[in-house]
């Protein structure tokens, strides 16, 4: 596009999400599904911070990291569900311009943090397992605030860059949005300005923000299986599995829900598919993770129940 043809385009101050627009007659029922699922986060994401501030016996490390994972969890949702559930009621469902660049902010940050906090939570468990006698020094209360600190640097970086970059994109319109949140992919559609810089930054970030952490808790967890098949009894090795199953239940669903969200074909897809598997990678997982924690942990469930039975008696 010419600079003249540019000059003579009407600039987008607006967005409209398309996403949920095909089914106008159920948008009730929509709503109250999303209301309980976001409800739901946010009571099990928060029961799970109490429950590890209060416990004496979860104050170690491991729940430590677990307790920014559900805090990280409240953020991730509060960024996208809100304003999809005002829009239910809206007959043109819109967001800002301004309001779109904080999205995408806020939904880079906690989605990359969270990447980067589910590897620190591998390197915590193959420590705890492959190195036992060495975890007081190598996972201390120091290293672990570190970790979380790191988590959060990472996710906060690229945030940062990719919103810099999309605020220097040209967009002339049209302003629909095949979805029901703003994404970074989504708003490199509606440039009319080159966006070879921003889909460059687009492919490191995949490879480190994205790809690594996932390679590096998959090596963790071979050397964790590795050393766990090696206890001579069946005892033992149940024991030592059990303390990591619940984060490599997490590990697999967020990891694999962001696989098939953003590296499957475009092509061949329809919006309804394409909103299905975002709303179980943007909405879904955040709800599973307290449940999973919550049934599959002895400690957090027993903390639960204590605090449960606090406020009963």
């Amino acid at each position: 596009m010419t600079p003249f043809e540019m000059n003579n385009q009407t600039f987008v101050t607006e967005f409209i999400f398309l996403g949920f627009s095909n089914h106008s007659d159920l948008q009730g029922l929509f709503f109250l599904v999303f209301l309980v699922i976001y409800l739901t986060t946010l009571l099990g994401n928060m029961l799970i911070i109490i429950a590890t501030r209060v416990s004496p016996a979860l104050h170690t490390p491991m729940y430590f990291f677990l307790s920014n994972l559900s805090f990280l969890d409240i953020c991730y949702t509060s960024t996208t569900i809100p304003v999809l559930l005002v829009n239910f009621f809206r007959e043109k469902k819109t967001i800002s311009y301004e309001g779109c660049l904080s999205q995408i902010f806020f939904f880079v940050t906690s989605a990359g943090t969270e990447g980067v906090l589910l590897a620190a939570m591998a390197y915590d468990r193959y420590v705890a397992i492959c190195r036992p006698l060495q975890y007081p020094v190598l996972m201390s209360m120091k290293v672990s605030v570190c970790l979380v600190a790191g988590s959060w640097l990472c996710g906060l970086v690229n945030s940062a860059t990719h919103t810099v970059l999309a605020t220097m994109l040209t967009l002339c319109g049209p302003n629909q949005i095949s979805h029901f949140l703003c994404d970074i992919p989504l708003l490199l559609k509606l440039a009319c300005s080159d966006t070879s810089v921003n889909e460059s930054v687009l492919h490191v970030a995949s490879a480190t923000i994205g790809l690594s952490p996932c390679l590096f808790t998959a090596g963790s967890y071979t050397l964790i299986i590795s050393a766990i098949l090696r206890i001579p009894s069946a005892q033992g090795r149940r024991k030592a599995f059990s303390t990591c199953a619940s984060h490599l239940t997490v590990v697999v669903v967020f990891f694999g829900t962001a696989n098939f969200n953003y590296d499957r074909p475009r092509e061949g897809y329809s919006l309804d598919m394409d909103i299905l598997v975002s709303v179980l990678f943007c909405v879904v997982t955040p709800m599973l993770n307290p449940i999973i924690y919550s049934l599959r942990n002895k400690d957090v469930k027993g903390a639960l129940w204590k605090l449960a039975g606090k406020h009963i008696l």
